[in-house]
C-alpha cells in the first residue's frame, strides 16, 4: 500500500498542475507502472479532450514500444482507437493509478471505464469513486481494482468541480511579496514572474467571469485580457455602487468581451467558475463568497505599504514552483 499511495501522490501531483484549466471537467491525474516502473505520470489538460487515463496510456505505450504516436493525442477519439487496436495483451502487466474514477459515459470523449476494461491491465487503483450521477459506475466494468488510495486528497482536488455543479466556484486570485506587499513600482514592472503571469492569463480564458472591484478599474485601468496565451479575454463584472469608469481604457475596448457593473453578487448563485483579482476592498467584500486563494508569492522583499490588510484562516492544499515565484493553492476555512 506504501507503493500505491506514492504513485496516487504522483497523479495527484501532476492533476494540480492543470487545476481549474480543465474547467467544466475536474482535475484528474493518471500513472502507468510496469513491475514497479513508472512509465508515465499525466492528467487531463482540457475539457473535450483525452483524459488522464488515455494521455497516461498513450505515453506508456512509448515508453513500452519505443515508438512515438503519430496522432494528435488529445484527440479523444482517435487515442481510444489506437489504444483499442494494440493486442489484447500489450498492458496486461501495467498498472494504472488514476485519482478519480474513470468515466463510465459516452460523452464528448468516449467512455475511459470501458477503455481499461478492454485493455486488460493488471490492476486499477483509484482515488476516489465518481460523485456525479450518470457519470459514476466505472468500476463496475473493471476487475483488480482498489478503491480509496489517498481519497482525502483526491477529495479535495475535485473541490472546485463540485461546488460548480450546484453555484459559482470563487477563486480569489492574489500576488505578493515575501512580506505581503501586493504592488511595485511602475519602474520595476511585474509583481510575479512570467510563468505565474501566463499561469493567470490560462485562468483567466477558462473562466466564465473575472470579477474586479471599481477602485481596480479607477486606480489601475487595466486590460486584463489573455494576451500572454494568445487567448480570448474573459467576460468582466465590474463590482461597484457607482459607475463612473472612463469608457476609454483598454479594459472596455476588447473585442469580444462584455463589460458590465453591477452592484449585486447574484449571479454567483448559478454554477460557473469565477475568478476574482483585486486588492484588500474586494478580498473583505468578498470574504463570505469566496472558496479558495490562489497565491503567488514572489522571492522579494518590498517597502510599498500596499498589503491585504485583512484576517483570514487558510489551509493551504498544494504548492508548486512557478519559475521562481512559488503558487499555492488555499482554502478559506472558519
Amino acid at each position: 500500500m506504501h507503493f500505491d499511495e506514492t504513485y496516487m501522490q504522483l497523479a495527484l501531483d501532476k492533476a494540480w498542475e492543470y487545476q481549474g484549466l480543465t474547467y467544466p471537467n475536474p482535475a484528474v491525474g493518471a500513472v502507468v507502472t510496469l513491475n514497479g516502473r513508472i512509465l508515465a505520470i499525466e492528467a487531463h489538460q482540457k475539457a473535450g479532450t483525452s483524459h488522464a487515463e488515455v494521455l497516461a496510456l498513450l505515453s506508456a505505450y512509448e515508453k513500452i514500444s519505443k515508438n512515438k504516436i503519430d496522432f494528435n493525442r488529445f484527440d479523444a477519439n482517435r487515442a481510444h482507437e489506437f489504444l483499442l487496436d494494440l493486442h489484447r495483451d500489450f498492458f496486461s502487466e501495467c498498472s494504472i493509478y488514476v485519482t478519480l474514477e474513470p468515466c463510465s459515459h459516452t460523452g464528448k470523449t468516449p467512455s475511459c471505464a470501458l477503455l481499461l476494461e478492454k485493455l486488460h491491465l493488471k490492476r486499477v487503483i483509484i482515488g476516489i469513486y465518481d460523485p456525479i450521477s450518470g457519470h459514476d459506475g466505472g468500476v463496475k466494468f473493471l476487475s483488480n481494482v482498489t478503491m480509496g488510495v489517498l481519497n482525502k486528497e483526491c477529495e479535495a482536488l475535485i473541490e472546485p468541480f463540485l461546488i460548480w455543479q450546484k453555484r459559482a466556484f470563487v477563486l480569489f486570485k492574489l500576488a505578493q511579496t515575501t512580506n505581503g506587499r501586493i504592488a511595485t513600482t511602475k519602474n520595476e514592472g511585474y509583481l510575479s514572474s512570467q510563468a505565474s503571469l501566463l499561469h493567470v492569463h490560462q485562468l483567466r480564458e477558462v473562466c466564465d467571469i473575472l470579477l474586479i472591484g471599481g477602485n481596480t478599474v479607477r486606480v489601475d485601468r487595466p486590460t486584463l485580457d489573455c494576451r500572454f496565451i494568445q487567448g480570448k479575454a474573459p467576460d468582466v463584472v465590474i463590482y461597484s455602487t457607482q459607475d463612473d469608469f472612463d469608457r476609454e481604457i483598454p479594459l472596455f475596448n476588447i473585442p469580444d468581451r462584455e463589460v458590465r457593473v453591477s452592484n449585486s453578487l447574484d449571479f454567483l448563485e448559478n454554477p460557473s467558475l469565477i475568478m476574482v483579482e483585486g486588492g484588500e476592498g474586494m478580498l473583505n467584500a468578498l470574504k463570505d463568497k469566496i472558496d479558495w486563494l490562489l497565491i503567488y508569492q514572489t522571492p522579494k522583499l518590498s517597502a510599498n505599504n500596499l498589503t491585504y490588510n485583512t484576517t483570514m484562516n487558510l489551509q493551504f492544499l498544494h504548492s508548486e514552483k512557478k519559475d521562481v515565484d512559488l503558487m499555492i493553492w488555499s482554502k478559506k476555512i472558519d
